[in-house]
């Protein structure tokens, strides 16, 4: 979208707000707009300020308020289809973690996820991957770990992701057999069937695959994503 105008309809997708919602801040004069004769229009210069400032920097209440009505970008569950491949990038993946406590990693794998340009509210998602592993740890054997918010949600990034750490050392991270983590992914879904299908293809794919043993034998990021790829694949197969 290059022009400078939207219309409502535009706006709206843009946002990724209902139209409801849009004409609800329009009445209470609480986005920037402009009045053409009968016609409202929008100036993406002032939109883009306007969301920097008053929605993806505000609490999870106001995103909540705001997105309320709006729907989780759909993605392919079918056994086929490769999704870890779709919700992950190379520059989704940090090679080298400098990180020597369970705390350091949460924060680390946030800031990751920050660079996504993806996340809303960091603070908010940090807090709900801490809240999770307090509940109960997500790292498994082997030296992988499962991050994740405590509920999937919408409201946390505009699409679903999957993020990638290696850390430098292995840490204790509460695997059940007393085990060092080094391997740890974040997965950030808008709902919950696609959060429980992510889950199950990582475990299938570090179970089944050389997945975790190639990871670590890695040179960068490029190869780290190469190995998911092809792990991934090789699951798909045998479905």
């Amino acid at each position: 979208m290059t022009h400078r105008e939207m219309t409502p309809g535009e706006a709206s997708a843009y946002l990724h707000v209902s139209r409801e919602d849009l004409d609800l801040l329009v009445r209470r004069e609480e986005i920037p707009f402009e009045r053409k004769g009968d016609r409202v229009v929008f100036r993406r210069s002032d939109i883009d300020a306007w969301a920097s400032q008053r929605l993806l920097g505000s609490s999870r209440e106001t995103l909540q308020r705001f997105h309320r009505k709006s729907s989780a970008k759909a993605h392919d569950l079918s056994k086929q289809h490769a999704i870890i491949a779709e919700l992950t990038r190379a520059d989704f993946i940090e090679p080298a973690l400098a990180c020597r406590t369970r705390s350091s990693v949460l924060r680390e794998m946030v800031k990751l996820a920050e660079r996504t340009g993806l996340l809303y509210d960091p603070a908010d998602l940090l807090k709900s991957i801490d809240a999770r592993e307090r509940l109960c740890s997500t790292a498994l054997q082997g030296g992988i770990a499962l991050l994740h918010p405590r509920s999937p949600s919408a409201y946390f990034s505009e699409d679903s992701f999957v993020l990638l750490g290696r850390t430098i050392q292995s840490i204790p991270f509460g695997a059940p057999d007393g085990s060092t983590s080094d391997l740890f992914f974040l997965v950030c879904c808008q709902d919950e069937s696609l959060h429980l299908h992510v889950l199950a293809r990582l475990c299938m794919m570090g179970r089944d695959t050389d997945l975790i043993m190639a990871l670590r034998e890695a040179d960068g990021a490029r190869s780290m994503y190469e190995i998911l790829v092809r792990s991934e694949a090789e699951i798909v197969r045998g479905l």
